[in-house]
């Protein structure tokens, strides 16, 4: 496969992030994590383990429209082995949202129980939303405040955009704490930033977007062979064993994205791969299978 690319990412608001997180625990009854269903390894930031602790928490798998249904479920039950309660959802259309405030009254029947025994009927649960950088965040919450007139959270499709802490009313009985996006100060696993890279939960203007195209391509071709010749038309067979930059140039050509000279604009179509990849054109893709090691 061809090089994995660098990503560095030094954002120096992460660490006052991260004290936000911890000081905010003790306001809140249950952690929300928000990971992206495909990369559910990638968009796990292993520092919120550490910060959240012993505090009860739920997963819910984001952008599970663009993910293998297969994969996911596979995923939901690994979770449950680790006895944690994961959900696949789809911020924009609000899909498996239903099973949330159920889920999260049923981890916290006890509590729930306690305050009741103290007179504390009605009592307000309160939940903290965590999750990395553009993994959906704001869509979540804007979903979940749709019609109860307690504002919407900002949406852009950049990371970071969400910078300090927020609290909303999300319906009869919760409130949710929104944080700021949370990514690693540097990536000791070059392939997790990498990742994180394909789906755009880092800026794309520190990256080498033609090779990060490369490994993208090189990565479905191991996973999902057909998607790129069902997509692009481009009839690669398997067995050729193409690199990634070679595989760029036939998409580029068969898109007739070519330059004076016929020669194929590469930048342009490594642009367009991810695009597309990002929103979901290339079908429902994860680049994590359970038990796989990362590539």
């Amino acid at each position: 496969m061809s090089e994995v690319q660098s990503v560095q990412w030094f954002p120096g608001h992460m660490a006052k992030t991260r004290r936000a997180i911890q000081s905010s625990l003790k306001l809140v009854d249950v952690v929300a994590e928000l990971i992206d269903a495909r990369i559910p390894v990638s968009s796990r930031n292993p520092v919120l383990k550490g910060i959240i602790g012993s505090k009860p928490k739920i997963v819910l798998m984001n952008k599970a429209d663009m993910a293998d249904p297969a994969q996911t479920a596979q995923w939901v039950e690994y979770f449950k082995q680790h006895k944690t309660v994961a959900i696949p959802i789809d911020c924009k259309t609000g899909r498996g949202l239903n099973r949330l405030m159920p889920e999260i009254r049923g981890i916290l029947r006890e509590q729930i129980a306690a305050w009741e025994r103290k007179g504390m009927t009605g009592r307000p649960i309160r939940i903290m939303v965590v999750g990395v950088p553009n993994v959906g965040k704001s869509s979540l919450i804007n979903r979940l405040c749709k019609g109860g007139g307690a504002g919407k959270a900002a949406v852009q499709d950049k990371p970071g955009v969400t910078r300090r802490n927020q609290w909303f009313t999300i319906g009869k009985g919760f409130e949710l704490l929104d944080t700021p996006g949370v990514l690693w100060p540097k990536f000791e696993d070059p392939v997790v930033g990498e990742h994180l890279a394909f789906t755009g939960a880092v800026r794309d203007e520190i990256l080498d977007t033609e090779g990060l195209s490369y490994r993208l391509l090189e990565l479905l071709q191991m996973l999902y062979p057909q998607a790129v010749n069902a997509r692009y038309k481009t009839e690669i067979d398997p067995a050729e064993g193409l690199k990634g930059h070679e595989i760029l140039e036939r998409i580029g050509r068969k898109r007739g994205m070519l330059m004076a000279g016929g020669e194929i604009d590469t930048e342009r179509a490594a642009v367009n791969v991810l695009d597309e990849y990002r929103g979901g054109k290339l079908g429902q893709i994860t680049l994590e299978p359970v038990g796989r090691p990362l590539v």
